[in-house]
């Protein structure tokens, strides 16, 4: 695989190993894009570095027959003669809606989403005698009875279709096949090898030895060539490309047509030539002024939009010397009209240098936009020109920073600290830069070393963290997402570690970082309390056990409760600060010993609190017994008279006189 500049230069050459192509396409940032036979696509630099991904399981288990490629995606024609529809940005296939082909169609072409009404994909196929509009939801048959035709291509806007039929004539029609707008005999009965646009104003075929073009009015003209020929459409020319070079074709614009043409009266035509009589220091350039003083802003506009069609740097000076001419007899003429088009032109001409060779027109610069631009450079591995772009536009420099360190640390061969001063160097040209992409590209090279030490100087603990975690730096990880304060990342620190190592080990690592454990400790709390008391434990922090083991003791019979309930109290008994809890332990322990005997005796369940131990025994009609638990477990009386009146409520036992004395003495009675 040999990939080539337009200016014939080898950009690269490697072995293929990849099976049967079935296309070859560019994406806009100058991507090679290889659709394999197999289903699987190839994405590549223009040194040979590459990507891929796969056109799904209909493709693979059927193959690939045909393949249609544009900027942002791909549609192919499978061995089941299905078609399937990939976009680069979102690599996820989408099987077409099915026309059930008996066999292979004549010819077809694709509307790309942004050229057609539904936003998404159309496939346009031609089989038997009329054509078929294809998207992801229906197959409509456009009714046509033209057919068969040999071979079908879409204007760059997405207006027209060119359809060559059987018999020979070029017939032009818009998209949606209501009008017909040419209709050109030909002569010849074998199809063109090839049929592309050049722009929007005429088609061009190419047969073994002759270019025809043909134009709206059924005019033509031939060129002849000789061997063969790779014909792009541009959205304002087209490239043809043979094997000696590379040519630029397209329509004349109109504003240069009327600044050029003999004899013409245009108001830039007449401004041109001022201009000129002016460096001749003639009186012409007054009277040519005079002449056109209410349209010279016109002229000036007509001036310097010709220039950005012209190819030629000295017709690109004279006519913006003009422009500049002109303007200077304006009181009021937008300042920034003739820069922007003096910074383009720049931009177009170091582009189109030979050692560049990257022929874009003015139009196509303004329609992929200076970012696209400085897209390109960066892929092709002109960052010096890239951040010249990025200067005279006065656009972020980040991309072009960030692929040149990323390209550094892959192909480096100093040591680290010398890289790292490098990247230092010209990252520090854009304030607030990213390290974090560059990071990444070191760490699929395997230099962990290197990328740990270049998040060092990542603003974002966003995006320092996650990419430690990936390179098995858990523990500085943590202390970064520690030092950021941000409760998700610690979390997420966490959660990551705790699936890779074993407990002790993890408790170890969050010790000496509070924040961490205490987020630890309330993550424990909810998923995985017996965890939890391993972290207690293995802190020593005894009295926080045993308040764990309390929580879980209400869960177990009485007779595993009180077991449990003795060993926190020896847990508290053995701390000077909780002798309070060790009495409430005790007093638990208690009123278990006292549910059980009652439980014999009674042979009634007994379970829950003090006051609910009470409170049923005053219900069942049990005071002595009740009032034995209060004197021993120290219930208020004000407490148990409350009781008192609740059981005489719910059991429906009292009088209004018990009543009364009793809400005397309760401060709690609802």
């Amino acid at each position: 695989m040999s990939i080539y500049s337009s200016s014939g230069r080898l950009l690269q050459q490697f072995q293929w190993d990849g099976g049967r192509i079935i296309s070859l396409g560019w994406t806009d940032d100058f991507r090679l894009v290889c659709v394999l036979e197999s289903g699987l696509i190839r994405f590549y630099d223009i040194y040979g570095e590459y990507t891929s991904t796969s056109l799904g399981k209909l493709a693979e288990d059927f193959g690939v027959l045909d393949c249609k490629i544009w900027s942002t995606g791909v549609v192919a024609l499978t061995g089941k003669l299905e078609f399937v529809a990939l976009g680069f940005l979102e690599p996820r296939p989408q099987k077409l809606a099915s026309i059930a082909l008996k066999e292979q169609p004549h010819c077809w072409t694709i509307v790309p989403p942004e050229k057609s009404l539904s936003r998404h994909v159309e496939v346009l196929v031609s089989y038997q005698q009329t054509v078929y509009v294809v998207d992801s939801a229906q197959a409509q048959d456009q009714q046509v009875q033209r057919g068969p035709f040999m071979r079908m291509a879409l204007s760059p806007n997405g207006n027209f279709l060119a359809l060559f039929t059987a018999d020979g004539r070029l017939w032009v029609v818009s998209v949606d096949f209501q009008s017909s707008l040419a209709d050109f005999q030909t002569n010849s009965t074998q199809p063109p090898l090839s049929m592309n646009w050049c722009g929007n104003d005429s088609v061009l075929l190419h047969w073994e030895d002759t270019l025809l073009m043909v134009g709206p009015s059924g005019d033509y003209l031939k060129f002849p060539y000789e061997g063969c020929l790779s014909i792009v459409t541009e959205i304002d020319a087209a490239r043809i490309i043979s094997k000696q070079k590379c040519e630029l074709i397209d329509k004349v614009p109109q504003v240069n047509e009327d600044v050029f043409r003999f004899g013409s009266t245009a108001p830039g035509a007449i401004l041109y030539d001022a201009r000129m009589d002016f460096d001749k220091k003639s009186p012409k350039a007054d009277e040519s002024i005079r002449l056109i003083r209410s349209q010279l802003s016109i002229a000036v506009d007509q001036c310097i939009e010709a220039a950005g069609n012209e190819l030629d740097t000295t017709i690109q000076k004279q006519l913006l010397k003009a422009a500049s001419f002109g303007k200077g007899f304006l009181d009021a003429y937008p300042q920034n009209r003739l820069l922007d088009m003096a910074t383009s032109l720049r931009i177009l001409n170091a582009l189109r240098h030979y050692e560049i060779a990257i022929p874009l027109t003015y139009t196509r610069m303004k329609h992929l936009s200076i970012e696209k631009v400085v897209s390109i450079l960066t892929n092709t591995r002109h960052f010096w020109l890239a951040k010249a772009v990025c200067d005279y536009s006065h656009i972020p420099l980040d991309g072009v920073v960030t692929h040149w360190a990323s390209l550094k640390v892959k192909q480096a061969v100093e040591d680290e600290n010398t890289v790292i001063r490098l990247i230092l160097d010209k990252m520090s040209l854009v304030e607030g830069i990213s390290f974090a992409p560059v990071a990444k590209e070191a760490a699929k090279a395997g230099k962990i070393s290197l990328a740990t030490k270049l998040l060092e100087f990542e603003p974002s603990s966003a995006s320092q963290v996650p990419l430690l975690l990936s390179m098995e730096q858990d523990e500085m990880a943590l202390q970064k997402a520690v030092l950021s304060g941000e409760t998700d990342l610690i979390y997420l620190a966490l959660l990551h570690i705790k699936r890779k190592i074993s407990a002790p080990d993890l408790f170890r690592l969050v010790n000496g970082l509070p924040l961490a454990s205490a987020l630890l400790e309330s993550y424990l709390k909810v998923q995985d309390p017996s965890l939890l008391r391993d972290f207690y434990y293995q802190d020593d922090r005894q009295r926080s056990n045993a308040g764990l083991m309390v929580q879980q003791v209400l869960k177990e019979t009485k007779d595993e409760r009180i077991r449990q309930l003795k060993q926190i109290q020896k847990i508290y008994q053995q701390d000077k600060q909780s002798s309070l809890e060790a009495k409430m332990t005790d007093d638990e322990i208690k009123l278990c010993h006292f549910q059980t005997q009652l439980e014999q005796d009674l042979n009634q369940s007994f379970s829950g609190s003090l006051c609910d131990t009470v409170l049923r025994l005053l219900v069942l009609g049990y005071k002595q017994q009740a009032s034995k638990l209060k004197y021993e477990l120290r219930m208020t009386d004000k407490r148990f008279q409350s009781l008192e009146l609740r059981a005489m409520v719910q059991s429906a036992r009292y009088d209004i006189e018990q009543v009364f004395e009793l809400r005397l003495v309760c401060e709690d009675v609802s």
